[in-house]
């Protein structure tokens, strides 16, 4: 017999149409979905997760794909399905709730909440049956029904309880200042949680995290301080060797499951291989290490090959599962590389890759090794090159060759789940990464993928001043929010630097005001995650915390700080100042978990330069562009003025009227509010930044 569908079947989200099926009579986020549960009197069941969540396919398998299971929810609730990906707002709130009720949160996450959408429950994975002392569905719904019915009052003052609380938690204007000394408080933080053996911060599970190591490194820029940039020279390291990186067809897994990075949870994330991408960038900078360059030419590899829609825009994310067993896809015997490879070849690989005959890979359900590896590396490409006694470069070349092999080989396996949906926020991150790798290692390429992806929001997610949030399957839709709009203007901005063509910084500015307008706190300083003309929920959270992404807020500020020294209105520094003593007193009692704050703390209080290249020529500005953007000096703006932009871009910013535009490059240099003697030779400015 088929399956019905039920209400979920017309959603564009890969995360809903997986569940459309289910006997679950599930809704997606809807009015119509709230009047039943009104009508009928029942209570929400809310469960919010993404169609690469693990866990999240886990439970549908063993409670919502179940017949009884279904049973007792159709008759007991209302349910509800939500995207995290495409409902960040919904999915902040009732995760607020479970951090605040259990003391934990994560995905699957499972709200009951009354028809007016207040929570009264939460949690997250339920299995099917009572579990190690874990509560199963069929055990835990009629509880649920019994409280529902039988103590109602209970539940809705409990409900209402929650729900004051969940609106207290929002950060008010304190009293107190942030100096200079809060960046010390958060390297020493680093210090202290810095795992010296393995890389990364505190214990299992270990995420990336990359924009810690972004303000760590400007950390080091700023004191010459060496642990500092040890800590991320560890971690990248570590990271790149590990099993969290797929070391045949590249790009980095959400986290690692232990503290060795050696066992990932496999799914893929697009932000975390954006903001992974910006650290090794950066980290190749400042030491011009050779792996740092091959991971993030990898990482782009990746994105480019099996992430990108074909107009430009990128995927969100692949699953962690394929054929129904986590990792399936990524795991390798030795027999199966015997098989493939030359004798050489193969032990070559087995020796670089550390494949056991027995397996590394611990099947947790049956308690056996299965033969199965995860390939990762003991040793890094220069200590490996040495074993084989080879240059660093003949080692990968050879390597890569063997690789490629065995790519082909893993083409023919059964393909993860891709979710295809593209986010304004998290394609954003990957446009900025895109510029700033193409700008370092000057490749056209990867500035083209940038162009590609910004021509592909302006056609599908920019809706004339308002950006939109979810595009998939020819649909965009869903209002954007702070993370959206805060993403796609440092994005702007990256383009305008490396272009200096005026469209972008148009775009910026238009943006800036319509975010400034919607989502500005006017009573305690900084933005709101939504919009005043979004979808009224129980709370309107403002959110600083910088997590697997780094928060709006914190991306705001530093677009502010841009902003102000491209334009020179003073406007966008006054916000940039109340943004902080907005989020003064939070920061300054853990500093370290505000990283990507600090890095806009850390252009403010400087040094930071302001740079403006000028020719007639733009081949001329661009090479000197090119040569500065080399250099490792994260606080500055940089701004090309030549005969091509020259009238356009004037007309935006109009001190630039008083420079002089002639045939040979003049670099004007200014920092601490003081402008240097114009310098006719790249050589000699870049000694002078390098000396700031």
């Amino acid at each position: 017999m088929s399956k019905k569908p039920n209400k979920l079947i017309n959603e564009k989200s890969p995360y809903l149409l997986q569940h459309a099926y289910n006997p679950v009579e599930w809704f997606p986020w809807c009015d119509e979905a709230f009047e039943k549960a009104k009508k009928e009197d029942k209570p929400i069941f809310l469960s919010i997760g993404y169609s690469t969540c693990h866990w999240c396919h886990v439970m549908e398998k063993e409670s919502f794909e179940d017949e009884e299971v279904a049973k007792l929810m159709n008759e007991t609730f209302v349910s509800i399905k939500v995207d995290r990906e495409e409902r960040p707002d919904i999915d902040g709130i009732y995760m607020s709730v479970c951090q605040m009720v259990t003391g934990s949160g994560g995905w699957p996450l499972t709200i009951i909440m009354t028809p007016d959408k207040k929570p009264f429950f939460a949690g997250t994975y339920f299995p099917k049956r009572d579990r190690f002392g874990r509560i199963g569905m069929l055990e835990l719904i009629p509880k649920l029904n019994d409280i529902w019915k039988n103590r109602r009052q209970e539940v809705l003052n409990s409900a209402d309880e929650i729900t004051n609380s969940i609106n207290k938690i929002s950060f008010k204007k304190s009293d107190e200042e942030i100096d200079e000394n809060i960046l010390n408080k958060a390297f020493e933080e680093f210090s202290r949680r810095f795992d010296k053996q393995f890389g990364g911060f505190g214990n299992a599970p270990k995420f990336p995290t990359p924009h810690n190591l972004l303000f760590l490194l400007r950390y080091f820029r700023r004191t010459k301080n060496p642990p500092a940039l040890e800590m991320v020279e560890k971690t990248l390291t570590e990271m790149r060797k590990g099993g969290i990186y797929d070391h045949i067809g590249f790009g980095f897994a959400r986290y690692s499951t232990d503290k060795y990075w050696l066992v990932p949870h496999f799914e893929k994330m697009l932000y975390d291989n954006a903001l992974l991408l910006m650290a090794f960038t950066e980290a190749f900078q400042i030491t011009g290490k050779f792996i740092f360059r091959k991971t993030a030419e990898e990482i782009i590899e990746y994105i480019l090959r099996d992430m990108t829609h074909p107009e430009g825009g990128f995927y969100s994310a692949e699953d962690a599962d394929s054929e129904g067993e986590e990792g399936k896809f990524y795991l390798w015997t030795e027999v199966e590389v015997r098989q493939l490879l030359s004798e050489d070849e193969a032990d070559f690989i087995i020796s670089v890759f550390n494949l056991e005959p027995n397996g590394n890979w611990y099947d947790e359900a049956r308690g056996i090794r299965t033969g199965n590896n995860i390939l990762h590396l003991k040793k890094t490409f220069k200590e490996l090159a040495d074993d084989f006694s080879m240059d660093e470069e003949k080692f990968y070349d050879k390597l890569n060759s063997i690789r490629k092999k065995m790519f082909e080989w893993r083409e023919k396996r059964i393909h993860p789940h891709k979710d295809d949906k593209i986010l304004t926020d998290w394609n954003s991150l990957m446009i900025s990464a895109l510029v700033r790798a193409s700008l370092v290692f000057d490749n056209k390429d990867y500035f083209q993928a940038a162009l590609s992806a910004d021509s592909f929001i302006k056609k599908y997610l920019f809706d004339w001043k308002k950006l939109l949030h979810r595009f998939r399957d020819g649909e965009s839709a869903i209002d954007a929010n702070l993370d959206d709009y805060a993403f796609y203007i440092q994005a702007q901005l990256d383009l305008f630097e490396a272009t200096s063509d005026a469209k972008f910084l148009s775009t910026a500015i238009e943006l800036d005001k319509y975010l400034y307008q919607n989502f500005w706190d006017e009573n305690f300083g900084g933005y709101f995650f939504t919009s005043k003309q979004s979808e009224k929920l129980i709370a309107r959270q403002k959110e600083i915390y910088d997590g697997a992404i780094p928060s709006g807020n914190s991306v705001q500020l530093l677009n502010l700080i841009r902003l102000n020294k491209i334009t020179s209105n003073i406007t966008y520094d006054e916000l940039a100042i109340k943004q902080v003593h907005s989020f003064a007193g939070e920061i300054n009692r853990m500093p370290s978990v505000f990283a990507q704050f600090l890095c806009g703390v850390d252009f403010l209080f400087g040094p930071s330069i302001e740079i403006i290249i000028t020719s007639k020529s733009k081949s001329l500005t661009e090479n000197a562009m090119k040569e500065i953007s080399k250099r490792y000096f994260p606080a500055k703006v940089i701004i090309q003025l030549n005969e091509n932009n020259l009238s356009e871009l004037s007309e935006i910013l109009n001190y630039l009227n008083d420079y002089k535009v002639n045939d040979e490059v003049t670099i004007y240099l200014c920092q601490n509010f003081v402008c240097e003697k114009p310098f006719n030779n790249v050589v000699e400015l870049i000694k002078k930044i390098e000396a700031i």
